[in-house]
């Protein structure tokens, strides 16, 4: 059977599901209940300087529902721990005794004081927990001194710290960055400069989840004021994956260990992540949506598919897909595909057949059947394989790509299908192309 056990930084986890730093991992009875449902790793809900800060006494969270109610996003205004540091120190310190196979990395964000790290530092090493890692991402509260996302939009700022905890502190350094910024891979270089042992992506989103459009007010509000928010759940995991792949590949910090964060909700997602360079998964929403048990089906799922694919190991497909993942102007574009339709799935719905034709290429004809049913083909003189027509259809497997092989005619442009390989830097049509 596949071995999920994982060794990230020299952090030993029976899995590589971890809780996310946030309310889910504010208290010793939380991470108890975590750990003896099965998650491999927790990362303690920030910690910061006493006195604790305050958080709001009304909504911090509101949701993004699908048609079927279910949750596609979440936004929250929580802040780091409002509980005095000593008292979690003390449940730390327990909590590691107690389960000592389980990985326990602390949140931290302080000012960007030495003096103020190297204190932290000290306090978090004697509890035996296993790192740290340095909460850059906030994009809600705390900015105004000068912690959070307003250290994460700054390399300068990720470099400094980094250096400093790395000077004062003999635990592992991992440092959570912020996707409120252009370029993901400019915080990531800054953190690898300054000597950080890994990186956690993604923090939450910058967002507003809506207004009440009877009251006129933002939704949802404290007193009838609100303030925007962390967002995060299945709808961040496209832009989490892009950001993961992206450091994965960038020649500056290939090789960075990388803990994946945003809308991991199973299996298969974690998976992806881990295809992508991930040595672990961190999870927030799906817990606080579903529950801790959660990540029985996860562990389970991950087990079964490494089983079926061969995979002894985790690090037997890290990284594996991330020689796929090309810049635009590197892609073949010989490579040449068409729509396809299985006459005998498809339930006739039209949707293919009105969104190519409202939007994309009018690719797509209807007609009628002998017995006056509805009938839709792909016309390949217009079809360009943009796929649209694929996403869309309600039933599995009726609408493909089909791969036109060297040879063929591209009935569109009438040019035959070549086998070698050409990109954009390649073209005719390119002034800046570097051959003919």
């Amino acid at each position: 059977m596949a071995k999920l056990a994982t060794n990230f930084l020299g952090i030993r986890s029976p899995n590589p599901f971890w809780l996310a730093s946030a309310p889910p991992t504010d208290k010793e009875v939380n991470v108890v209940r975590a750990f003896e449902a099965g998650w491999g790793g927790v990362v303690w809900k920030t910690l910061g300087e006493d006195p604790p800060v305050v958080n709001v006494n009304g909504p911090r969270y509101a949701t993004l529902l699908g048609a079927d109610r279910r949750v596609i996003g979440l936004n929250n205004i929580e802040l780091i721990s409002d509980r005095p540091l000593q008292v979690n120190l003390d449940e730390i310190r327990r909590v590691k005794r107690a389960w000592p196979d389980r990985a326990l990395v602390v949140s931290l964000m302080v000012p960007v004081v030495e003096a103020s790290w190297q204190r932290i530092l000290a306090q978090v090493e004697d509890t035996g927990a296993d790192g740290v890692e340095l909460n850059f991402g906030c994009p809600h509260g705390m900015s105004e001194r000068g912690m959070g996302s307003a250290v994460g939009q700054v390399p300068q700022y990720i470099q400094q710290v980094a250096e400093w905890c790395k000077k004062h502190t003999r635990l592992p350094v991992i440092v959570k960055l912020t996707p409120n910024i252009t370029d993901i891979r400019f915080p990531a270089r800054a953190a690898k400069a300054g000597g950080a042992d890994a990186v956690s992506l993604i923090n939450t989103i910058n967002s507003v989840m809506g207004v009440d459009l009877d009251r006129m007010v933002m939704s949802p509000d404290t007193d009838g004021w609100g303030s925007h928010g962390g967002y995060c759940g299945t709808a961040v995991k496209p832009i989490a994956l892009n950001m993961v792949a992206e450091i994965a590949r960038d020649p500056q910090t290939t090789g960075l260990p990388l803990s994946a964060i945003g809308g991991i909700g199973n299996w298969r997602d974690a998976a992806e992540f881990i295809a992508l360079g991930a040595g672990n998964v961190q999870v927030c929403t799906a817990a606080m949506v579903y529950g801790f048990k959660i990540v029985q089906d996860m562990i389970d799922g991950l087990s079964n598919f490494m089983d079926e694919k061969g995979y002894a190991s985790i690090e037997d497909f890290r990284g594996k897909a991330v020689p796929t993942v090309k810049n635009w102007n590197q892609l073949n574009l010989n490579h040449v595909v068409k729509a396809e339709i299985k006459q005998d799935s498809c339930i006739r719905c039209g949707r293919c057949h009105i969104v190519c034709e409202d939007t994309s290429h009018q690719a797509i004809r209807a007609t009628r059947e002998a017995d006056g049913r509805a009938r839709y083909e792909v016309n390949d003189a217009e079809c360009v394989g943009c796929n649209l027509c694929v996403s869309i259809c309600p039933m599995p497997d009726t609408l493909s790509l089909r791969t036109l092989q060297p040879g063929e005619i591209e009935t569109r442009t009438g040019q035959v299908v070549r086998a070698d390989y050409a990109n954009w830097t390649q073209h005719p049509n390119n002034p800046q192309r570097t051959c003919a």
